[in-house]
C-alpha cells in the first residue's frame, strides 16, 4: 500500500462511531517487519538535556557562559530523510533545563534573512521560521506547537489531538511566562547583502506545558517528544524585496521542511515521530550514548504499523478492517528485544483499538492515534 501523505498543516477529519468486536487471528507465518511503513516506524533521534543551575539570558545571541558546554543536536535534514537532498543550509538546536523550564537555542544559517509578519499569533510558517514541538506524556495528544521568525514574532498553539484525528489548533493558547528572542547576524530584509544567519533562544517553563494545576517539573531520567522543523521558502528578489516563487498554477512553490528528526511523511503533526528529550540531573555528559529507548517504545512500532495499515484501509474502503489478516498482519504472537509479545485487535466500522501485551505490560492504540497503558489483561 502507498503512504498517505497529507499537507503539513492541513486539517483531515474523520468520524468515529458504531460497536467494536473483538477479532481474534491464530498466528501465520512471518512476514516482513513493517513492510511499505519503514520509512514511519524508524527510530528517531534522541537527546539528553542536562540540568544548569545557571540560565541563559534570553536575547537570542547564545554567547552566555551556560551555553557553552551544551552539546549541539545533528544537523537538521530533510523531514523525509533520504528521500530528499541535504538541507541547503545548516541548522541545528541546544538545549538545557532548570527547575523553572525547558531552554532551547537553535542556529540557522542563511545568506539572506527575511520576515515579514509581525503581529503576535500571526501564522508565522508562511514566512521563513523556527519550530518546536513537545508532547510530554508522550501519547500523541496534548501537545504543543511554537514558530517564531526572524522579526522574532511568535505564533504559539495547543492541540488535542493531531490535525489527521479531526482536531484543530488551539491559536488562543498563549504559554505563560515563555520568553523569546531572536538575533540576526546580518541585516533582515536587504537583498543587497549576504547574511551569516539567525539564531533563536527560548524560554519554556514547565507550568506552560502542563495539563494540570501545578507545573509537572521532570526528575531525573524522565523523557519527553519534542522536534524541531525550519520552513524555508524558494524566493527570488523584486524591487528590493523577498518574493516567494510561483509556479505555473500562479502558487507558491512547496517549502523545504528541514527537521531534526525525520518524520517519514511530510507532515509534523505526527507526533510518535518526534525525537526523545531525555532529562537528566547532571550538569554535563555524553548525551549520544547516556540514554537508551525504552523496551515499551519498540512495542508500540507494531501498533502503530497496523494504526497506519488500518489508515490506509479506512481512506480506500470508507470503513476499518475487521481484523488483522484483512490488513496482511499475519504474526501476531513475535519477538520484541527477546521477549514474547502477542498482537491483537478490536474494531467495528468506524472505531478499531489495537493491542500488544509482554509479561511486563499492555499498551494500546486507537483510531485517534492514543497510546495507552494498560493493566495487564489475560488472552
Amino acid at each position: 500500500m502507498d503512504i498517505k501523505i497529507f499537507y503539513p498543516k492541513k486539517k483531515i477529519y474523520l468520524l468515529f462511531s458504531g460497536l467494536l468486536t473483538l477479532m481474534t487471528i491464530s498466528s501465520v507465518k512471518a512476514q516482513p517487519k513493517f513492510s511499505g511503513k519503514e520509512d514511519l516506524l524508524s527510530t528517531p533521534r534522541k537527546y539528553t538535556v542536562f540540568f544548569n543551575s545557571e540560565s541563559p539570558k534570553i536575547d537570542g545571541k547564545l554567547d552566555d557562559e551556560v551555553w557553552k558546554n551544551v552539546e549541539w543536536t545533528e544537523n537538521f535534514r530533510d523531514i523525509e530523510a533520504e528521500r530528499k537532498p541535504l538541507p541547503i543550509w545548516n541548522t541545528r538546536a541546544k538545549m538545557t533545563w532548570d527547575n523553572k523550564g525547558l531552554y532551547i537555542a537553535a542556529e540557522l544559517l542563511d545568506p539572506h534573512v527575511w520576515a515579514y509578519l509581525k503581529n503576535y499569533d500571526d501564522i508565522v510558517f508562511y514566512d521563513n521560521d523556527f519550530e518546536v514541538f513537545i508532547d510530554p506524556d508522550n501519547d500523541t495528544h496534548r501537545y504543543y506547537e511554537f514558530e517564531v521568525n526572524a522579526l522574532n514574532t511568535m505564533f504559539d498553539l495547543f492541540m488535542t489531538k493531531p490535525y489527521r484525528n479531526g482536531s484543530g489548533a488551539m491559536i488562543t493558547y498563549n504559554a505563560p511566562g515563555m520568553k523569546w528572542a531572536v538575533d540576526v547576524q546580518g541585516t533582515l530584509n536587504n537583498p543587497s547583502d549576504i547574511d551569516k544567519g539567525w539564531t533563536v533562544e527560548l524560554f519554556i517553563p514547565f507550568w506552560a506545558v502542563s495539563i494540570a494545576n501545578s507545573a509537572k517539573v521532570p526528575v531525573d531520567g524522565d523523557f519527553w517528544r519534542i522536534n524541531f522543523s525550519r520552513v524555508q521558502w524558494k524566493t527570488e528578489i523584486k524591487d528590493g524585496k523577498y518574493i516567494k516563487l510561483k509556479g505555473a498554477d500562479g502558487r507558491n512553490l512547496p517549502e523545504f521542511n528541514w527537521v531534526w528528526s525525520s518524520q517519514g511523511v511530510i507532515n509534523m503533526h505526527f507526533p510518535e515521530r518526534w525525537a526523545y528529550l531525555h532529562f537528566s540531573k547532571q550538569l554535563s555528559g555524553d548525551s549520544k550514548n547516556s540514554f537508551t529507548i525504552p523496551y515499551s517504545e519498540e512495542q508500540k512500532k507494531y501498533l502503530w504499523y497496523v494504526y497506519y495499515l488500518q489508515q490506509d484501509y479506512y481512506q480506500k474502503h470508507k470503513a476499518y478492517a475487521s481484523d488483522l489478516g484483512k490488513l496482511g498482519v499475519t504474526q501476531l504472537i513475535f519477538p520484541v528485544e527477546g521477549k514474547e509479545n502477542k498482537l491483537w485487535m478490536e474494531a467495528g466500522t468506524h472505531q478499531f483499538m489495537v493491542f500488544i501485551s509482554s509479561d511486563e505490560q499492555v499498551y494500546s492504540v486507537n483510531n485517534e492515534g492514543l497510546i495507552q497503558l494498560r493493566k495487564r489483561t489475560s488472552k
